[in-house]
């Protein structure tokens, strides 16, 4: 595999491509009109446009793509995550124009695409489900007496959903045929399938996902968990590996379940299985993601390998270079996603222009991004700016890493997600570990936010005054000033030192 055409943008695309040329193999870039002067478009090799700036006119124009591979002499296609990724359509049709998908086969993407099939698969591995149906709902009197049994709350699941669309909490059974219709409604207008399930509503969940790699020779391991339990409308902001509560055992009970998860399917490739676990330590199988998350780099901090790197190795047909023994935590990592969405505002998108963007640097910290200063970002996609990623010899210290790169980062012209994520990670529940996937409603309100915003007003107008009085002052030496000092970082310098 010689040349590799990367179908994505932003920064996963630049992340593959700095494999890619670690590896000695070139890359083709494609990128919308929008996306025309990306970095991500200059570091390929060679970069080709494939139309206009919505996803539907050039990322999914999955025909198009193929034949430029022709054109090129492309050996293979990573998809990255989202836009065809876990297109199993997408997946057989590269497979027949003779090229390789750097990613599982179509038929694993169908199994484990559907949550209900999934369920299904994995059913003679005696791994934890949830309680509930394992067939799509089809007779509401029926459902309603299995959801009695069950036991309310319960969950209504599109099968074919994700980022909680077609998804419905039933706290009474009196609600139960309202919610259900609208679930089959929003899976139906979502996905293009109707099909729902039910099943027991954890009511304090943590999300707990495992990595694990596949070859085609029948070898499969773990690389150790991943809690991404803080989010916000059921997509996560801060992730860490590994996780805060589990033991040594358990961690090893699940990374058994997840290998056999992917043995149930005929797995091939990165790939991550999620389950959700409870307050009294049980776990179940939620679903299995077919492609590399947005997460992987802490993964990647804790265990030394390069899952990129991993992955082509497999998609050339090459056996894993080690063993399940072979691998070691080492130390801990946390990620931030660092969104352009107002906190303050329900965390809804912010686009715009970023007047300044400067990335933070030293010791145990790494940026995934794909903007550079002066850029706009695109109203067209997912509005993540970047990832944020810190490593540390235990938890506190990559902890306190990740809360002192928040503070060096500096960027202006659009709401970020960093508030919040500092906030999260100062907070007494997160930092024992005592927290779930309802971090938000339970600790987060906007004032907290705008209160921290009206400090960091004062202090600046302080600041401001204590350098106009030093000017005034011969010989006074001014280190500070409020037009070069980001909010975030003039905040954090008056605590360490309110002296000035």
């Amino acid at each position: 595999m010689q040349k590799i055409l990367i179908a994505n943008r932003g920064e996963i695309a630049l992340r593959i491509m700095r494999t890619c040329r670690d590896m000695g193999i070139s890359t083709v870039a494609i990128y919308s009109e929008a996306d025309r002067n990306a970095p991500f478009v200059r570091y390929a090799d060679e970069a080709v446009c494939v139309g206009p700036p919505p996803s539907s006119e050039s990322y999914l124009l999955g025909d198009k793509i193929i034949e430029l591979c022709k054109k090129l002499n492309v050996d293979g296609i990573h998809p990255g995550y989202g836009f065809l990724s876990e297109n199993a359509s997408f997946a057989r049709k590269v497979s027949e124009a003779g090229l390789t998908l750097i990613g599982p086969s179509p038929e694993a993407m169908e199994v484990m695409g559907s949550k209900l099939a999934a369920k299904a698969a994995v059913k003679d591995y005696d791994i934890p489900l949830v309680p509930g149906t394992d067939e799509a709902v089809t007779d509401v009197e029926e459902a309603k007496q299995i959801a009695k049994e069950v036991g309310f709350p319960i969950l209504v699941k599109a099968s074919a959903g994700g980022g909680g669309k077609g998804m419905r909490i039933v706290e009474k059974e009196e609600e139960f045929v309202d919610q259900l219709n609208r679930a089959v409604s929003e899976a139906k207008s979502a996905f293009g399938d109707g099909s729902v399930f039910i099943e027991r509503y954890v009511t304090s969940p943590r999300h707990i996902e495992i990595q694990v790699l596949a070859d085609t020779h029948g070898n499969v391991v773990h690389l150790f968990e991943r809690d991404c339990s803080v989010q916000r409308r059921h997509q996560k902001v801060i992730e860490e590996a590994p996780s805060a509560i589990l033991t040594p055992e358990l961690r090893k009970e699940m990374g058994e379940s997840a290998v056999n998860v992917a043995k149930s399917c005929n797995y091939v490739g990165a790939g991550t299985v999620e389950f959700i676990f409870d307050e009294n330590h049980n776990y179940y199988f939620l679903e299995m993601n077919t492609r590399l998350q947005v997460e992987h780099p802490v993964t990647e901090q804790i265990t030394g390998i390069d899952l990129v790197r991993e992955q082509i190795n497999i998609a050339r047909g090459e056996k894993l270079s080690f063993t399940q023994e072979d691998l070691k935590i080492q130390g801990h990592a946390f990620e931030v996603r660092v969104y352009a969405e107002d906190p303050t505002n329900n965390f809804l998108p912010d686009i715009g222009n970023l007047k300044t963007y400067k990335a933070p640097e030293g010791p145990g910290i790494r940026v995934d991004d794909g903007f550079e200063e002066g850029m706009d970002i695109p109203i067209y996609y997912d509005p993540m700016i970047s990832k944020l990623i810190t490593y540390g010899k235990d938890r506190e210290e990559a902890r306190a890493r990740m809360i002192r790169a928040i503070d060096d980062y500096k960027i202006s012209g659009v709401s970020t997600t960093l508030g919040f994520c500092k906030f999260a990670l100062e907070h007494e529940a997160f930092i024992k570990g005592e927290f779930d996937t309802h971090f938000v409603k339970h600790y987060f309100t906007p004032d907290v936010l705008e209160s921290h915003n009206v400090e960091e007003e004062e202090i600046a107008a302080l600041l401001a005054a204590r350098i106009a009085h030093s000017k005034k002052k011969p010989g006074t030496a001014v280190t500070t000033t409020a037009s070069t000092a980001s909010p975030i970082q003039t905040t954090s310098n008056w605590k360490r030192n309110r002296t000035l």
